[in-house]
């Protein structure tokens, strides 16, 4: 198929796109091709007005009254209630604060200190993201428990009488691979254990369902397809039927019964509250509740299709344009497998991401030799798509192919 012909048709995906004037939403001037929303999302263009505010006038002025009157101390529930439906929780599960790496902490902790004494084994996804493996290894010396690391593919077999807690990833960082959280719940679950879920990759991208298929404890960072801004705080998801038994290794002020009371003896609060710690970071709690504005009138489920179409078409244009055995994808062709990214193997691949940036397509490297471009469907449209593959292809017939032999 021809450069003009899939030029033409990204014009008319994108003429026909029910979320295409969700870009305007963010702060995307200019010709960048912004395809690095899974590792920090775009501006929301209405963020900085809501943080002038916060500073100048519920800080500045309110000071100490915003606690009350400006609604900060129960900031991490409320905004708790606005990412439930974006990761198919019910209301009074979903806490915000901390960061993931903490809150994969507190989620593991509390399901080992749930699970049966004779259950000595946390299983961990031997792909995760790194700090999911240091945390687990952590907390299994703080518990006395075994780390056992194994892929999703071998976890089935691998569980057992002795399984505790199963720490997984809902999509694999480096290649994009959606795991099947539903069918992996269930066998963690027939097992007799408790399944935490990591959801940095997969939340605001695609439906999770959390309280459909049976999720016992999930974790997730905000910054990503939620474009909470850097470092904005992660969230905690506590499963209904577990928040009397959730005991945090991290019991703070914010997580008692009556905070105010200043009382010696920790008394856990009821509810998701149990996995607060300290102040809030109100600051980036509230660009966070601000950059939520912009899922008003969207759902998940019209993410996902958009997704998985930008996709498609990527994969399709990287075939039609790029010299053939330049590139490798690792990311599954079928739907059922995939994310929101697509991550391609070249053995050039610094040196190609890095001039990627320089020509405008903005993706990132994992090294040594992946490239990822990460697809947000609220503002990539196709026509971005299209251009990233056809630099793509440009860079790479400018650089000789690695010699063989």
């Amino acid at each position: 198929m021809s450069e003009t012909t899939l030029a033409d048709r990204a014009a008319a995906l994108d003429a026909a796109d029910e979320l295409a004037k969700r870009r305007e939403l963010f702060a995307l001037e200019g010709s960048v091709v912004y395809l690095d929303g899974n590792s920090l999302g775009a501006l929301p263009r209405h963020v900085p007005d809501r943080l002038a505010d916060v500073v100048t006038r519920e800080w500045g002025e309110l000071r100490i009254r915003s606690w009350d009157e400006s609604g900060w101390w129960t900031a991490p529930e409320r905004i708790g209630e606005r990412i439930a439906p974006l990761v198919g929780a019910a209301p009074g599960q979903v806490v915000v604060g901390d960061s993931t790496s903490v809150n994969v902490f507190k989620a593991v902790v509390a399901a080992v200190r749930m699970a049966p004494d004779d259950r000595d084994e946390i299983l961990v996804d031997a792909t995760t993201f790194p700090t999911d493996g240091y945390i687990a290894q952590s907390a299994a010396r703080l518990t006395g428990r075994r780390l056992v690391p194994v892929t999703p593919a071998e976890l089935p077999t691998a569980l057992g009488p002795r399984t505790a807690v199963v720490l997984l990833n809902h999509v694999d960082y480096r290649t994009g691979r959606l795991h099947d959280l539903p069918a992996l719940t269930a066998a963690v679950h027939e097992a007799g254990a408790l399944a935490v879920w990591d959801l940095c990759h997969s939340a605001g991208a695609l439906p999770v369902g959390l309280d459909e298929h049976g999720v016992d404890l999930a974790v997730g960072c905000t910054y990503k397809y939620l474009n909470g801004g850097p470092g904005s705080p992660a969230y905690l998801y506590v499963a209904e039927r577990h928040q009397d038994r959730f005991d945090s290794p991290l019991p703070g002020w914010n997580s008692h019964a009556d905070p105010f009371a200043m009382a010696a003896g920790f008394a856990a609060a009821d509810g998701a509250v149990r996995g607060r710690v300290g102040t809030p970071d109100i600051l980036s709690m509230l660009a966070l509740e601000a950059a939520l504005d912009v899922w008003d009138g969207v759902t998940v489920e019209a993410v996902r299709a958009k997704s998985l179409a930008l996709t498609d078409f990527f994969l399709e244009c990287v075939e039609a344009y790029v010299p053939k055995g330049r590139v490798t994808s690792l990311t599954p062709v079928a739907h059922a497998e995939r994310g929101s990214q697509v991550a391609l193997s070249s053995p050039e691949a610094p040196a190609v991401m890095e001039e990627l940036i320089a020509r405008g397509v903005v993706g990132d490297l994992r090294r040594p030799d992946v490239l990822r471009f990460g697809f947000t469907p609220l503002y990539v449209g196709f026509a971005d798509t299209e251009r990233a593959a056809r630099t793509l292809a440009d860079i790479l017939a400018e650089v000789p192919a690695p010699q063989i032999g």
